[in-house]
């Protein structure tokens, strides 16, 4: 029987990465037994997810897969990012890891990124979801009985209706056109709270819904100022255990 590879993967929290996760233990050639998960330190959450770190390891327990962060300031940048994670990667390889999994779908300058980062470590990456239809995507996730919330939008492209809802048909139904139906580029972001994946569903109550407001990444055009992007998250409260 051939050996398993080796394999973290990055975990957002979200309705990609569970989908992706689930696949990838599916297939069988994978031993996945790490998660990867990057935190915004200055408000103890998960980077452009905005949930809580006590959730997210609520989230983590019940999945039973130990978990390695990527602990950030609110705007690291790209050299304060890219020596963090590699400090991170280094000790991952020195572990035995061989493979990283993703939940990226057809974003293919993030995937040429990914893969350029990690080939200097000769760590392959995974991609279980590449380049599937999303809107056959979001309908196999709900078929095989996960569920998520929205817990950020794009304020300039939905309305803050969307942030704090579930993800079902009527919500997929009420996605303007020119919204992905899986958000995959970055138009809205969710929690899983319960799946196949999953020992037991993640209890949290819905909280307050908070504005913020973030500078725009920069383009090449000399002088141009870089402008601002404004979110909706919407707040998740564990319950008491």
């Amino acid at each position: 029987m051939a050996k398993k590879l080796k394999t973290y993967f990055n975990w957002s929290s979200g309705k990609d990465a569970s989908l992706a996760l689930y696949h990838l233990q599916k297939q069988g050639k994978y031993q996945v037994d790490r998660l990867l998960t990057s935190i915004n330190t200055s408000y103890d959450r998960v980077s452009m997810h905005g949930l809580c770190r006590e959730l997210l390891e609520r989230q983590i327990r019940a999945l039973g897969l130990p978990l390695t962060t990527i602990e950030l300031p609110e705007r690291p940048s790209m050299e304060v990012y890219r020596h963090e994670m590699e400090r991170v990667v280094k000790e991952l390889k020195s572990q035995g890891y061989t493979h990283s999994g993703f939940g990226d779908i057809f974003l293919e300058d993030l995937r040429t990124y990914r893969e350029a980062q990690l080939r200097t470590f000769n760590i392959t990456c995974c991609f279980p979801l590449w380049k599937r239809d999303t809107t056959a995507l979001i309908k196999e996730f709900l078929d095989l009985g996960f569920k998520a919330i929205v817990v950020c939008i794009k304020a300039d492209l939905l309305d803050v209706s969307f942030v704090g809802r579930e993800i079902d048909e009527g919500f997929i139904d009420d996605l303007p056109p020119n919204v992905d139906p899986c958000g995959e580029n970055g138009e809205f972001h969710t929690f899983c709270f319960d799946g196949p994946i999953f020992g037991h569903p993640i209890e949290f109550v819905v909280g307050e819904k908070v504005y913020r407001e973030y500078l725009a990444p920069r383009t090449e055009r000399a002088g141009e100022s870089p402008g601002t992007m404004g979110f909706w998250f919407c707040d998740l409260l564990p319950i008491d255990e």
